[in-house]
């Protein structure tokens, strides 16, 4: 696990696209934070250094939006469900079981039961007295990201 603090929306933005540059295929990210934390301007700002030409938005009231970039980039936002029963419903295991490109899932902390064996974390949390500024960590769950972590933790620690 490593962490980084950003001092704006802004340097979340050009975090989360120097997160992008590295992320790879077949990967399920995990974002978790409060509301109003940053999850979905991470997602927006990955979107684009991935490819997606239109507008990204948060999936709060969809459930789930699918976007074509480099490769194919299905975001999920979890806030309103309330049963595991519910995933079945919207297809997330088909997505989420052997991910075909990226997938993003915001509040996936609701049904962590439901989660795949293997996907990488990124907590966003609001810096106390600093409204502007966070502390962005990453992480991952299982063995098959952990060469991963650490290569992005290194390719991010070159900006520093």
């Amino acid at each position: 696990m490593f962490t980084h603090i950003t001092q704006s929306p802004y340097g979340t933005v050009k975090l989360a696209s120097r997160v992008a540059q590295r992320v790879r295929e077949g990967t399920v990210i995990c974002l978790e934070g409060s509301l109003g934390a940053g999850k979905t301007l991470f997602v927006q700002s990955m979107a684009r250094t991935l490819g997606v030409q239109g507008e990204v938005t948060s999936p709060t009231f969809n459930l789930m939006s699918v976007y074509e970039g480099f490769c194919p980039i299905v975001h999920f936002d979890l806030y309103r469900l309330h049963t595991e029963a519910e995933l079945e419903d919207i297809g997330f295991y088909e997505y989420t079981d052997f991910p075909e490109g990226i997938v993003f899932i915001e509040w996936a902390e609701k049904f962590p039961q439901a989660l795949p064996d293997d996907y990488v974390v990124i907590k966003i949390e609001r810096i106390k007295d600093a409204k502007n500024m966070r502390r962005i960590s990453f992480s991952c769950v299982g063995e098959e990201h952990e060469d991963f972590i650490k290569e992005l933790e290194e390719f991010l620690a070159k900006d520093e």
